[in-house]
Order: structure tokens, then C-alpha cells, then sequence
């Protein structure tokens, strides 16, 4: 099924003709039901010109702006009439409403499980609009209905196929980290799901993105432990330079330290540059051999 152009026409002239032969044929019908001797001929010319403003009245639609009407005429599609205003169309037919405009569709709070089977809530915005009025009618029952439960099934999806979150030195493409090209992805997979219907994407971006409430926690601890790791880690490459500076420069100025003092020497810049606490100072009044 595919979207054609309906065959109409103004509306006003089909309302002229519906207005003047309701009019005529209801003065026939009148005057001969009053007169004494009433001609079977004017009353049948009055009840065929009050059907003609029926048929008349029938063949008008109205289309508001941003809509379209759907004709069908017993059970066949003739077209669809999406220019707004008052139009006559073939007698007798059927008209079905469709809104053009675009829409949103906000899907639940689902749970899944990622890439990695963690379990994470994830929701969606949907934006989208109606292009083919044929398909949209014919083709899917409810496209409304339709659009949700796709686009809740491809949110479930694309949302199993990506970790969280990466740990460490891996790389790759994440729900957190990477969400425009998340919803990129989800825009393409869910956007080959509803041509069947003739809806057509505008965009699509995740709106909520957690862990499940029963590893929130863990999963908090473990981010923790990783950025506390890499802290120390960056701590310690620090300390490393400022001893490997600290030892230079006295070897520049000519203070020459044995090996059993550089390492005594080592061990109290590090302990003081990594230690969480402040340092607390102890003054050797002997020897460092005695």
C-alpha cells in the first residue's frame, strides 16, 4: 500500500448545489403535499433533488491544517486529501482522519541487561511523523501503538548490546559515554522498523540512563575503588619525578650522597609526597649509621 492523491475539488460548489437542491427539492415536496390535487412528477423531481443534497453533503470534507484525510469508497482506497480547507470528494465514501504533525513518544523506564548482563533502567525519547497516510492506515493496526511497542522493543536492543560503563584501560563505545552514538543507532535500527508503518524519525535521544537499584550501590564502590586507584597511580608517578628531581639537583650543586643515604633519602620523599596524612618531622641528632 502506498500514498496516492485523492480526486477532489472545491468544497464551496459542491455545498452550493447541496444547499440550492435541498432547498428546491423540499419547496416541491411542500407545495405539492398542500395542493388539492398534487402531481406525482414534481414530487418525485423534489425527493430526487433532496437526494442529490445528500449525496451532495456526503462527498464534503473538511482537512485541517497538519492533517489528512484518508478516502475510502466500500472498502477500496481512492486516495488521500492532505491540502487543508473544504473539499468534495466522491459520494458516499469514508473518511478517516491522520495528524501530520510531529510527535514524542517518551517510552518507560526498562530494564536491561547490558553487554556485560548488568542490570540497567534506560529510557527514550521518540520523535516522529506521519509521511505515508496509506501505510500508517493500512498496513499496521494503530500506528500509534505500533510506535511504542517498536521503539520500545529497539530501546531493549540497542541497550543489550553495549557495556554501561568501561573500567580501566578499556576502549569501545558505551551507553553512558557514547549516547549520541547510541541514539544514532537506535535511530537507524527503530527507523528501518516503522517504515512498514510510513512514519518517519526525526530523533531520538536517551533521557534516562542507570544502574538497576539493586547494584547501584556495588557499582558506586567499584567506580570509587577504580578512581582511588587511579589517583594513587597518578600520586605515585608524581613523587617518582619530584625524588628523581630532588636527587639531581643536589648531585648538580656537588652534594655527593652515598648509596644507603639516596635510599634513606628516597623512602622519606615518598612516604611524605604519597602519605594521605601530613608528614611528621623527626630530627636525627646521631648519626645515620649509629
Amino acid at each position: 500500500m502506498k500514498e496516492k492523491k485523492a480526486l477532489y475539488v472545491s468544497g464551496y460548489l459542491g455545498l452550493f448545489i447541496a444547499v440550492a437542491a435541498g432547498i428546491g427539492g423540499a419547496v416541491l415536496i411542500g407545495i405539492q403535499s398542500a395542493a388539492e390535487a398534487p402531481s406525482g412528477g414534481l414530487i418525485v423531481a423534489g425527493v430526487v433533488l433532496m437526494a442529490i443534497a445528500i449525496l451532495m453533503l456526503s462527498s464534503l470534507v473538511i482537512v485541517q491544517p497538519n492533517e489528512a484525510k484518508v478516502i475510502t469508497f466500500f472498502g477500496t482506497y481512492i486516495g488521500t486529501v492532505i491540502e487543508s480547507g473544504l473539499w468534495m470528494v466522491l459520494p458516499l465514501t469514508s473518511k478517516s482522519k491522520i495528524s501530520l504533525k510531529v510527535r514524542n513518544f517518551n517510552s518507560q523506564k526498562l530494564k536491561v541487561n547490558d553487554a556485560e548482563g548488568n542490570p540497567v533502567e534506560i529510557g527514550a525519547v521518540i520523535v516522529f511523523k506521519v509521511v505515508d497516510t496509506a501505510k500508517a492506515s493500512f498496513d499496521v493496526d494503530q500506528y500509534e501503538r505500533f510506535v511504542e511497542i517498536q521503539s520500545e522493543t529497539a530501546i531493549r536492543h540497542i541497550a543489550a548490546q553495549y557495556p554501561y560503563d568501561t573500567f580501566g584501560d578499556e576502549s569501545g563505545i558505551t551507553l553512558r559515554g557514547n549516547a549520541d552514538e547510541v541514539a544514532a543507532e537506535l535511530l537507524r535500527e527503530l527507523q528501518e522498523r516503522l517504515d512498514v508503518a510510513g512514519v518517519q524519525l526525526r530523533e531520538t535521544r536517551i533521557t534516562h540512563l542507570a544502574y538497576a537499584p539493586e547494584i547501584a550501590s556495588a557499582m558506586l564502590q567499584r567506580q570509587q575503588a577504580i578512581a582511588i586507584v587511579a589517583a594513587r597511580q597518578k600520586i605515585v608517578e608524581g613523587a617518582v619525578g619530584m625524588v628523581d628531581a630532588a636527587l639531581r639537583l643536589l648531585e648538580e650543586n656537588g652534594i655527593e650522597l652515598d648509596a644507603e643515604r639516596r635510599a634513606a633519602m628516597v623512602n622519606n620523599l615518598m612516604v611524605s609526597i604519597v602519605s594521605d596524612r601530613a608528614a611528621q618531622p623527626v630530627i636525627n641528632t646521631g648519626s645515620l649509621y649509629s
